[in-house]
């Protein structure tokens, strides 16, 4: 069980890995999968990310099986789906480290921004432009709404950001479609 910090350096190490590679570096074999199946799954962060298919936690961040749990939706929102998902991860699993992960060139955020809406992906909007105000770069957008799903999975779970008792730490950041790089905020 790695602790938050541990964990976050892990993520840092295999976004490092990954901007230097040309195929998925995490362990898919054989025996991994079947330890998995046998002695279950241990990861050692919860993600959420975007749906967007250039957004792939596990080769961002040079991940096998049972390394990360992944939660995806269009613009990272969170709602009682995604926060039970991320409860049971950090309560039955032990996960201790939480990253809301965005990304640059993000399609629902610019949505958000040129006011395009209709269906159902309205729900996922208005969450978005709750989360961005009248911000209109795209950049400092995907940033606010990142924070604002970091700020809430603190607020619902009662984390906070400095010391958690039970040692979780929620953690916002932005994956850079151009070149790979991950970039931690705060």
């Amino acid at each position: 069980m790695l602790t938050a910090a541990q964990a976050r350096l892990k993520l840092m190490e295999g976004n490092q890995e990954f901007i230097g590679s040309a195929a998925g570096r995490g362990d898919i074999s054989a025996e991994i999968r079947r330890k998995t199946a046998e002695q279950g799954q241990h990861p050692y962060a919860i993600v959420i990310a975007c749906s967007d298919s250039r957004v792939i936690p596990e080769y961002i961040f040079s991940a096998g099986i049972g390394e990360l749990f992944v939660i995806r939706v269009v613009g990272n929102v969170l709602d009682n789906h995604q926060l039970g998902s991320i409860e049971y991860a950090a309560e039955h699993l032990g996960v201790k480290l939480i990253v809301v992960l965005g990304h640059t060139e993000c399609g629902a955020i610019s949505s958000v921004i040129d006011g395009h809406s209709g269906g159902f992906i309205d729900y996922i909007l208005e969450d978005i432009a709750f989360a961005i105000g009248e911000e209109k770069d795209e950049f400092e957008a995907t940033c606010l709404n990142v924070r604002h799903g970091v700020e809430r999975i603190r607020h619902e779970f009662d984390i906070h950001p400095i010391e958690d008792e039970r040692g979780l730490e929620v953690a916002g950041a932005i994956y850079h479609i151009d070149d790979g790089r991950v970039e931690f905020l705060e």
